[in-house]
């Protein structure tokens, strides 16, 4: 009887803990969706988003090595320069580690800055981590696959 009374405190215990919990499998639900919205972010230039959902620490390390922070990632937002046609995430693996999470994937990205039109695939991680109820995006790195630019004048 006491062996059974250990069981049942034992599951009630684990219960409990676990209505507490975060759902893994919501938590990759969420991470694509926000991802998804980042993406919208960028096309629609708004800095909003990124002012809410960046980390305060927010690092980003782009093509050539060089790593910036959330207030140049706002300030280049709100520039509009480049303007983003297409910004799209894809083949993404997301992993969940508790109140961290790994997005490893492709970034296709249509885009002009003044006359320079620029298309680029590039492979990425982002780094999420979940505080205060919710998750933000802390560091971001990009490593550049391919690229074409052009002219804007002369093309169309």
């Amino acid at each position: 009887m006491a062996t059974m009374f250990r069981w049942v405190a034992a599951g009630l215990v684990l219960a409990a803990g676990s209505a507490f919990a975060r759902d893994a499998a919501q938590d990759v639900h969420s991470i694509a969706r926000a991802e998804a919205t980042l993406c919208d972010a960028y096309e629609a230039n708004d800095a909003d988003f990124f002012r809410d959902n960046l980390d305060d620490r927010y690092t980003r390390t782009d093509t050539k090595g060089v790593v910036t922070d959330r207030a140049h990632e706002i300030a280049a937002i709100t520039r509009r320069d480049p303007v983003y046609a297409v910004f799209r995430k894809h083949d993404q693996t997301i992993r969940v580690y508790g109140d961290a999470a790994v997005v490893n994937g492709i970034t296709t990205i249509q885009s002009h800055s003044g006359a320079m039109k620029f298309e680029g695939e590039f492979q990425y991680t982002d780094t999420w981590i979940h505080a205060d109820g919710r998750w933000k995006l802390a560091a971001s790195h990009t490593t550049l696959l391919r690229t074409r630019y052009a002219d804007a004048a002369t093309t169309h």
